[in-house]
């Protein structure tokens, strides 16, 4: 939940003084008896409401689809945070969700004095310094929340959620902003509306402590997070009084010990107000119906002055500050520069930097650094908040390189840049790229919500058509003006952090409290609750595919060809799908990432990404285990051009050996960085427990095989890619028929397909008896997968898995998430699901996850086999998530290429037809007595492998042998180098 504002998309923010009116001017409209504002020409087509209160209300609508993005956005986040009760505006976030006077409550009545008594006792625990009154006070606090927790109703609001068909609730706090997300059918609307509006009218701060120790969780995540710690160590010096330097979102660990009822309270008085707030939706619905909704709802609500945190201005920057930070994963450097104010000149300008040096394909960076392998990886980019920006460059060292040397080829690029060592037509191009970004950002609700969103916190949506203008705007800008400013600009004014790979000495942790797990109450109902439960949805029928009809077959010589038109715009996207992967071919992955560095008999590597660039298209060679995809896509105008080029570059890249050394050294450097990722540590060792010994993670070529990779051989793969057996797709706007023709003169095919080698095979390891297997890492946490597989694929038991996952383990709403977190404060992080496979001939899993504070390890494997062994029965929490799972189908709209997608996906598993069919229909039928016989066929009783990684300082080897004999795996195991 807690995030960083980031820029959504580099132009769309920061707009600038420099536009022209023409394009996008604001103009005044009156519909439905509303007043609002707009922007002409703008794609999103929002209207600008502002109600008598002051509520400020956003509405894009895009019918496409049967649903709506929504986000309530507050104008207030952890900058607004009083300086002793700092994450403050973050706990407020969590608690958010537990209802009100009417809902989270079986008697609101009953349960106050109980939770005026928490109340005073955290002020008292506030301000208590001894160890052993503080020890009792809280005790007091247990006790009282339990008893509390006999009134409160836990889960309301996502039970709530769930019966309206919501998929995506949740919400998250940043340093301006606190924002809360849902994702919801257009037939909800009006009981949504009505829950959203009781959910802010009054909010009751109940089962505050357990919620209190999922946010310890929370923090315990960002201590074992090294990019975290380098973050707030860098900001920190960046704004040596600025609270984006000096306050974190999450709060100190001395003030998450001693939280403050009263001051949440008060914060949210102050701040959760409607001019201060907006109400943003995109999505199928009359804006004209829609407004009056909305008024009608939040009319309670009563406008109040509201002065926001307004720092002094920082001093400037006059001396380079260096932050070392150590931690387990690999070596990293980072350079800070502080940016300016949003919308202002200098932040457009900054922007375009960040694209001329870095734009994935013809920067400098991109060029001198990436593609020329003088790191291992590199990049820069701008992130703009209200008051500042970042601008930031970043950098991973190649094998054998330093930090400082690594820093010093970012700092010659920067003197390239000052120089005016760069093509101006960079310029044009980045406007270009980014204008497709936007056409394809801008077909998407959730896009058009979160730049909204932003749009209102960093100027209450007063400047939306300077955004919209930031494209135009920066094609104004020349090079001269680029260099004037960059020579202002860059100067020993930053801070440079450098991430060590060592042990952090200083590594804390909040410790865990005594906690009693609370009542849940999951029978219990709300008579509000039971309201929104009942209330009669109009009826949304399913729309299934039909792929007779909804895709075009043909031929292209001897390969076939799937096409949908695109009627919306004019992008293209192409695709050559191969039935081959690194299962086949395990030089194909190597192939891939050796053909950016590669020169044709016509072309540098360097003059291949600039001209990709310059006509706003890309094109990539994806290689999977089973498929591999040169996708190809952008403007249609361009189409042929983009091809062509790609077509060339397969069958005439040549031999490079100075970059495939290179190349060598940092695919062995990049496997020593994946032995410090613990994601990656815990996904092998799931990947041993699923397979045994020969593994897909593990089996991979050895270091020496790397070594001993020659040109030839990778070069002799691209070259006759095309005469492997692959299926063309295409969307865009050209008929299949024209499509066809074209492609037939663009892309030369053999008159018979090469057959591929038969493909590796790995065999699924039986589990007799509970296992262990065990990694080492140093971290504050511990992170435990469950896993076992459970047979092949069954399509008659797709609408049971569906069911069985969305009450049992899938969600916020769900049995696992409800018990473990909620009511036993075991985990920030836990969810449990059977996992289908992607192929009718590969086996099921169970799969299971917990992330707990290492001392907490084994209540939270207690607390999961319980759930594991034994189902718990919740006949509303059953309803509530049979509902979801129907209105899932129903509202989904399968559209554009993604009906191709959905059409390979299902001839895989066997189907002929949109698969949605059989899953819906077998939903229907369904009972709780069905699932808990699924559950008790396939989960209850069952032997398991323990997947877990977790610091040997800080978890006990005899703990872990309780769930099983115990296998530590080295590194070496894990990844088979």
């Amino acid at each position: 939940m807690n995030k960083r504002l980031l820029a959504l998309i580099c132009f769309l923010i920061l707009g600038s003084s420099l536009m022209a009116q023409t394009g996008y001017q604001w103009k005044t409209a009156t519909s439905g008896g509303y007043t609002y504002k707009y922007v002409t020409n703008d794609p999103t087509k929002a209207r600008f409401y502002t109600l008598k209160n002051g509520l400020t209300v956003i509405l894009s609508q895009n019918n496409k689809a049967p649903n709506i993005e929504y986000r309530m956005t507050v104008r207030a986040g952890s900058n607004e945070d009083p300086a002793d009760h700092t994450g403050l505006a973050h706990y407020l976030e969590h608690l958010l969700f537990k209802g009100t006077d009417k809902f989270g409550t079986t008697n609101y009545a009953k349960e106050k004095p109980y939770l005026d008594k928490i109340q005073a006792l955290y002020e008292t625990y506030n301000k208590t310094t001894d160890a052993v009154k503080r020890k009792e006070i809280y005790a007091q606090i247990d006790k009282l929340s339990g008893e509390a927790s006999n009134i409160s109703i836990a889960n309301e609001y996502d039970k709530m959620m769930k019966v309206l068909g919501g998929q995506s609730t949740n919400a998250h706090t940043s340093v301006e902003e606190t924002v809360y997300n849902e994702d919801l059918p257009s037939n909800a609307i009006d009981p949504f509306l009505a829950l959203q509006a009781e959910r802010f009218r009054k909010p009751i701060l109940r089962i505050f402590h357990t919620e209190l120790e999922a946010v310890y969780e929370e923090k315990n995540r960002g201590l074992d997070n090294d990019d975290s710690k380098m973050y707030e160590a860098m900001s920190s010096r960046l704004f040596p009084t600025h609270n984006y330097g000096q306050q974190t979102t999450i709060g100190t660990i001395a003030h998450l010990k001693n939280p403050s009822l009263v001051a949440i309270q008060k914060y949210y008085d102050t701040y959760y107000v409607p001019n201060n707030m907006a109400v943003i939706m995109s999505g199928d619905f009359n804006p004209d119906e829609l407004i009056k909704k909305i008024d009608k709802a939040f009319a309670y609500m009563k406008s109040k002055p509201v002065v926001l945190y307004k720092p002094a201005p920082e001093k400037p920057l006059t001396a380079i500050q260096t932050v070392d930070i150590n931690g387990p994963t690999a070596e990293k450097l980072q350079i800070f520069y502080r940016g300016y104010a949003e919308n202002s000149n200098q932040s457009l300008l900054l922007d375009l930097i960040g694209s001329i040096l870095s734009n994935g394909k013809a920067g400098l960076i991109d060029i001198n650094l990436n593609t020329a392998q003088k790191v291992l990886s590199a990049g820069a980019g701008y992130e703009q908040m209200k008051d500042y920006g970042i601008f930031y460059l970043s950098a991973q060292p190649k094998q054998g390189q330093t930090l400082e040397q690594a820093k010093a080829l970012l700092m010659e690029q920067i003197s390239l840049l000052k120089n005016g060592d760069f093509d101006e037509s960079l310029i044009k191009a980045t406007v270009a790229n980014s204008k497709l970004g936007l056409l394809q950002a801008f077909d998407e609700n959730s896009y058009r919500v979160d730049a909204l969103m932003s749009e209102f916190v960093l100027n209450r949506g007063s400047k939306w058509n300077q955004s919209l203008n930031g494209p135009d705007a920066m094609a104004k800008i020349t090079k001269k003006q680029v260099v004037d400013f960059a020579n202002q600009f860059f100067k020993d004014n930053y801070v440079v952090g450098y991430k060590h790979k060592a042990e952090d000495k200083n590594v804390l942790k909040v410790e865990k409290p005594l906690i009693t797990p609370i009542n849940p109450n999951v029978d219990a109902t709300s008579a509000f609750t039971q309201g929104i439960i009942d209330a009669k949805l109009k009826a949304v029928s399913p729309k299934f595919l039909d792929y007779k009809k909804d895709l075009t077959f043909g031929k292209v010589g001897i390969a076939d060809v799937i096409s949908v038109k695109n009627t919306d715009n004019s992008i293209f996207r192409l695709s050559y799908k191969f039935d081959m992967g690194a299962y086949n071919y395990k030089l194909l992955p190597y192939a891939a990432q050796y053909l950016p560095f590669l020169s044709t008999d016509k072309y540098t590597a360097e003059e291949i990404s600039k001209a990709f660039y310059n006509i706003a298209c890309t094109y990539s060679m994806n290689v999977g285990n089973e498929v591999v995809t040169i996708n190809i896509s952008g403007l249609q105008e361009n189409f042929d051009k983009a091809v062509s080029l790609t077509e060339h570059i397969f069958a005439n890249c040549k031999a490079n050996e100075s970059a495939l050394k290179e190349l060598k050294s940092s695919i062995l450097k990049a496997r020593q960085n994946n032995k410090t990722n613990k994601k990656a540590i815990l996904g092998g060792l799931v990947s041993y427990a699923r397979y045994g010994a020969v593994n897909p993670t593990n089996t991979v070529l050895s270091n020496d095989e790397i070594n001993n990779m020659n040109t030839q051989e990778l070069l002799y793969i691209l070259h006759n890619i095309n005469n492997y057996k692959h299926t063309i797709t295409y969307y865009g706007p050209k008929s299949a028929t024209d499509f066809t023709t074209e492609m037939s003169k663009l892309h030369p095919l053999p008159s018979a397909f090469t057959p591929a080698a038969n493909p590796v095979k790995f065999n699924y390891a039986a589990t007799t008896a509970n296992q262990v297997y065990f990694a080492d890492y140093d971290m504050v946490q511990s992170e435990i997968n469950w896993v076992r597989n459970d047979g092949l694929y069954n399509a008659a038991d797709a609408g049971n898995v569906e069911l069985f996952n969305s009450y049992f383990g899938g969600g916020m709403g769900s049995i696992v998430f409800q018990t473990l977190r909620e009511s036993k404060a075991l985990a920030y992080s836990t969810y449990a699901y059977y996992s289908s496979p992607d192929q009718k001939e590969k086996e099921n899993a169970i799969v299971a996850y917990i992330g707990s504070q290492a001392d907490k390890m084994n209540e939270a494997v207690a607390g999961m086999n319980e759930l594991l062994t034994t189902l718990p029965q919740i006949d509303k929490a059953f309803y509530a998530s049979k509902s979801n799972a129907l209105n899932t189908i129903e509202t989904n709209r399968i559209i554009k290429d993604d009906i191709i997608k959905s059409y390979f996906a299902d001839q895989k598993l066997g189907f002929d037809h949109d698969s949605r069919i059989d899953t819906y229909n077998s939903l229907k039928t369904l009972t709780y007595a069905d699932v808990k016989a699924f559950h008790a066929n396939h989960i209850a009783g069952k032997t398991y492998n323990y997947c877990i990684v977790a610091s040997e300082n800080k978890v006990k080897m005899d703990d872990m042998q309780k769930f099983g004999p115990v296998t530590k795996l080295s590194l070496e195991q894990i990844f088979g180098y």
